[in-house]
């Protein structure tokens, strides 16, 4: 065996790796940005926690913010639409669960588990997010409907004045984000 033979093999050793190595690199580089595409755009990381100053809010006015790019419906409700709220039989309702991340799982949804107490403990906040469960169009608010709530009339859905669904094709509550009080301000996220 040659002098020059040895070599030959060590070239052709280092071929195959830097030819392997190049192709690891040149995969990486085409499959990173088929992977990166999937992470959340930067304006939506941007929007993953809201604060709402809701300090002007008067009794019986409601306020939409856009929070991870739906839109959320924030009430201060009167003692009127509260009452009305509290006097419903869950039992009765299509959708008996309160579907608030901010409790436990499965709770009812009685008014108290769908309403955001503020320091004073009040059930006048409702916050949810202000889209139908049905297909995902935004439901008209201000009293609309026939419980008081908010009305869907793409396909005929009623939510009482808790956001509860109580007449029409939607299957579930509007859901309740999480969400807190910090003085007057309510954070989203």
């Amino acid at each position: 065996m040659s002098h020059a033979e040895d070599h030959e093999g060590t070239r052709r050793d280092f071929l195959y790796y830097a030819t392997a190595g190049a192709g690891a690199v040149a995969t990486g580089a085409a499959v990173w940005p088929l992977v990166n595409q999937m992470n959340p755009s930067a304006d939506v990381q941007a929007l993953a926690s809201i604060r709402v100053d809701v300090s002007g809010l008067e009794p019986g006015t409601q306020l939409t913010v856009k929070f991870l790019g739906k839109p959320v419906f924030i009430r201060r409700r009167t003692q009127e639409e509260i009452d009305a709220a509290n006097n419903v039989d869950v039992s009765t309702l299509p959708d008996p669960e309160a579907r608030n991340p901010n409790i436990e799982e499965g709770a009812p949804a009685t008014d108290p588990n769908r309403a955001l107490a503020n320091e004073e403990g009040s059930e006048e906040w409702l916050v949810m997010m202000g889209v139908c469960t049905h297909l995902g169009c935004v439901p008209l608010g201000d009293g609309a409907g026939d419980f008081g709530g908010w009305f869907c009339p793409c396909h005929g859905s009623h939510y009482d004045t808790a956001g509860r669904i109580r007449k029409g094709p939607a299957p579930e509550n509007l859901p309740v984000p999480v969400a807190r009080f910090e003085g007057t301000e309510i954070v989203l996220g």
